[in-house]
């Protein structure tokens, strides 16, 4: 019986050891996770090339063993993960440097849409479908394959399009017009907390941001998410929206 007791605490006490070192362990490969992601670059992030999402995956797949792998030592599994991370800063530093290195790594952008036509053998040869291809046209909104002047395929695997002049959209210079330069919006209150320095970049100080206030009987505590928008109009969502009885859409308001 008392074997059978001792027994049951043994291995509950190795389960806890077992749990806190996975715990422990998956701390530190997300920790170097952020590290060495950001050391990498926002191109591991956005616009990924064949090499980026292989990249990518095998860097994950290490970080995983490296937390949840008690069979062989935490030091190796970081090892791991520190030399593919730095041989993949190596490679891309070549890849700048060097136009031919970064060909054989990353490929050429693949021409497959010509005057309307489509140029079915660099298509094959990227191993592309006619629908995949149609697909990528309607997510660039177009419909009719005749008004495209040409079509690139990326090496990130997106597709690139030019319309035909007739087909381009009119801009302000087309009708020779000089439209005010466009501000970004600046967020200003963001869960009840004002970012001061906002204030200077739109050129404006705390004595306006109170009057705004002000005049609707608000203080910032009220305020989840507050915002100066290109007009230089307020733009306020409060915690608790004033929803109109017939519409939901007016709680959102501007001064």
């Amino acid at each position: 019986m008392w074997a059978k007791i001792v027994g049951v605490k043994d291995g509950e006490t190795y389960m806890m050891e077992e749990t806190t070192v996975v715990a422990v362990r998956a701390i530190i490969a997300f920790l170097t996770l952020i590290v060495y992601t950001r050391m990498l670059g926002k191109q591991q992030m956005g616009n990924l090339t064949y090499f980026d999402y292989i990249n990518g995956i095998t860097i994950g797949s290490i970080a995983g063993t490296f937390a949840t792998d008690l069979s062989s030592k935490a030091w190796i599994h970081f090892v791991a993960l520190t030399i593919f991370t730095l041989i993949t800063i190596i490679f891309q530093y070549i890849t700048l440097k060097s136009r031919a290195f970064s060909q054989i790594m990353d490929s050429d952008p693949t021409l497959v849409i010509q005057n309307g036509k489509i140029l079915e053998q660099n298509l094959n040869q990227m191993r592309v479908k006619f629908d995949e291809l149609t697909m990528m046209l309607r997510q660039k909104d177009v419909f009719d394959l005749t008004t495209v002047d040409y079509g690139i395929l990326e090496p990130d695997g997106t597709l690139s399009i030019a319309l035909k002049p007739e087909n381009q959209p009119v801009t302000a210079k087309d009708m020779h017009m000089h439209p005010t330069p466009q501000k970004l919006m600046t967020e200003l209150i963001i869960d009840g907390v004002l970012i001061k320095e906002k204030l200077a970049e739109r050129n404006k100080d705390s004595r306006w941001l109170t009057e705004q206030l002000k005049n609707q009987n608000l203080t910032i505590q009220d305020i989840a998410f507050a915002a100066i928008l290109p007009n230089d109009k307020l733009y306020i969502d409060l915690y608790k929206d004033r929803l109109s009885d017939k519409t939901s859409t007016d709680g959102k308001k501007q001064s």
